[in-house]
């Protein structure tokens, strides 16, 4: 709610000084717009918001689609009012999603942000050859990835039971405003958030919806930052209230496997031995891992060279040198390691319905070994049990 001038309280006349922070948006009159306190604001909710509709149906842009709540279709690039037909391999469905939030004027953009299509990314020499950084990249990237971090752990301190995954967003979109950021995500090949939210049997690119989180849950929170002209990249699985063992089991391993993999990178180890780290801890406890999608190189590419993936015997070439920049992000399933496409052409999840979890960290090769761009921070939640033991 934005401070205004005192006038009288929509709702109960007395002097108000809060404005309806919509009605600012659409530059309504200030004299409806007024509340004396938040309560006043929330009693006269349902009657009052039907002032914006009217405006936007006055002013040409109250068509549906404007108006979010639709079923994403497309690949992002379509909207449906109707549950699109699918043979769904778990409990969980898509819900209708919100329009597409606003990105102040102020903001430095990707080339993709204006029409959902990337421009230099998929020609650029650096998707075949792997980029060392200088340390004027690198000191962007240290400060992209920080904010990165303190994005996902403004969204990790609002998840519970009864939240949406679309308000998840609204906290991520905000956050990276506010730090001077664009999401990377939005708008990328049309994807229509800032942010992704896999729950469940989803394996990644999960889309913030109406759908509220309830008790037992899991949820994957994936943000990439743009800022200062490069990327930074991170996600983290949470829980959602009471989480039963198996799913805690494989949220710790996915954990684990992220964690020893880290372990192996400095210059000379081949990219390809970070799938046979992985695999070999995932598959002693019973899990797999998926082979659809992999970890990358990161900069002022969103996604490059090099492709790491996280499965064994993969054919990965190439061997770290010190200044590369790349992420690594296990998705480790409790069943099978199969995954099919949902019909909004950006939710994978698994083909048995089973749940799955991710972990994923932009890492730095140094010469002596590797430095966690997006690190955990003595601020971040504390939301992991094994972490305190």
């Amino acid at each position: 709610m934005a401070n205004v001038a005192t006038l009288s309280c929509a709702r109960c006349s007395k002097p108000a000084n809060l404005q309806c922070p919509k009605c600012v948006e659409l530059k309504l009159p200030r004299e409806a717009a007024a509340f004396c306190t938040q309560d006043c604001f929330k009693a006269s909710w349902s009657s009052h918001k039907s002032v914006h509709v009217k405006e936007k149906q006055s002013d040409g842009t109250g068509s549906a689609e404007n108006e979010g709540w639709l079923y994403c279709v497309k690949k992002g690039q379509s909207r449906s009012p109707k549950l699109p037909y699918f043979e769904w391999t778990g409990t969980l469905r898509p819900y209708p999603i919100s329009s597409k939030r606003v990105v102040p004027s102020h903001i430095d953009l990707p080339d993709w942000a204006a029409d959902g299509i990337p421009k230099e990314e998929p020609s650029s020499d650096l998707q075949r050859i792997v980029e060392i950084k200088t340390p004027d990249q690198i000191e962007r990237m240290r400060e992209t990835c920080r904010i990165a971090r303190e994005v996902l752990d403004a969204a990790a301190r609002v998840i519970r039971p009864g939240i949406t995954t679309d308000e998840i967003d609204r906290v991520v979109h905000d956050a990276t405003i506010a730090a001077g950021g664009y999401p990377s995500p939005l708008n990328y090949h049309f994807f229509p958030k800032s942010c992704c939210t896999s729950v469940n049997e989803v394996i990644c690119h999960g889309i913030p919806d109406a759908r509220k989180l309830e008790d037992g849950d899991i949820v994957n929170v994936d943000v990439t930052v743009y800022y200062k002209g490069v990327h930074g990249d991170l996600n983290d699985t949470y829980f959602v209230g009471n989480v039963d063992e198996e799913s805690r089991r494989l949220v710790q391993c996915t954990y684990e496997c992220l964690e020893k993999a880290i372990a192996i990178v400095k210059p000379g180890v081949r990219f390809r031995e970070v799938g046979e780290v992985i695999n070999r801890h995932a598959t002693m406890a019973g899990f797999s891992v998926v082979k659809s999608y992999c970890g990358h190189g990161i900069g002022e590419l969103f996604h490059c060279a090099p492709n790491i993936p996280h499965y064994a015997r993969n054919k990965a070439v190439g061997v770290m040198k010190a200044g590369q920049t790349f992420t690594i992000e296990p998705m480790i399933n409790a069943g099978v390691w199969r995954d099919r496409m949902w019909p909004d052409g950006w939710t994978a999840v698994t083909a048995d319905g089973k749940r799955s979890a991710q972990f994923e960290h932009t890492l730095l090769v140094t010469e002596t070994g590797v430095e966690v761009l997006t690190a955990r921070l003595p601020s971040s939640p504390k939301v992991y049990p094994w972490l305190e033991v």
